[in-house]
């Protein structure tokens, strides 16, 4: 079998992940040993991964966060007064999928960017829209896109991440 006009294919109907299993597994010293059903599997488990972090990473981009945090890596010991469980249920995104609103308030320094961060990370994670912003900018937006005539687009934006 040639590989090239394979890897030729998969590229041109837009299976990279495919394209990119068919190149190592025909690489590696495994190829005689697997059978096709396993090469196959192989392939198509590569595909699912590649398009699943794929939407993940576009999710991720629109969600414009402030910092690369995740759940895992909060630190409950540190002097914030932060509940562990309450968090953890945030982070499920309950409040969510009840269309409730989530502010985070307390003094400078704590992590409030950061743990909001991670909670739209986590909720990236669930296949959820997120767009992150701060007050402060977006009431400027708002003020200034009823002057300009972008008050409706910037209106889409905010409604298209909370579906």
């Amino acid at each position: 079998m040639l590989s090239h006009p394979t890897l030729e294919q998969l590229n041109h109907l837009g299976l990279a992940g495919m394209a990119e299993a068919f190149a190592e597994i025909e690489a590696s010293s495994e190829v005689g040993r697997l059978t096709h059903p396993e090469w196959l599997g192989l392939l198509i488990d590569r595909e699912v991964t590649h398009r699943r972090d794929k939407r993940l990473a576009a999710r991720l981009r629109y969600a414009k966060l402030r910092h690369q945090a995740v759940v895992e890596d909060v630190d409950y010991q540190a002097p914030r007064g932060l509940d562990r469980t309450l968090f953890q249920k945030l982070c499920g995104g309950a409040f969510i999928a009840a269309h409730d609103n989530l502010i985070l308030t307390g003094p400078t320094g704590v992590g409030k960017s950061w743990l909001a961060s991670a909670i739209g990370h986590s909720a990236c994670r669930d296949k959820r829209s997120v767009l992150y912003q701060r007050v402060s900018k977006l009431f400027a937006n708002l003020a200034t896109g009823r002057g300009d005539g972008r008050y409706a687009r910037i209106m889409r934006t905010i409604g298209g991440a909370s579906s």
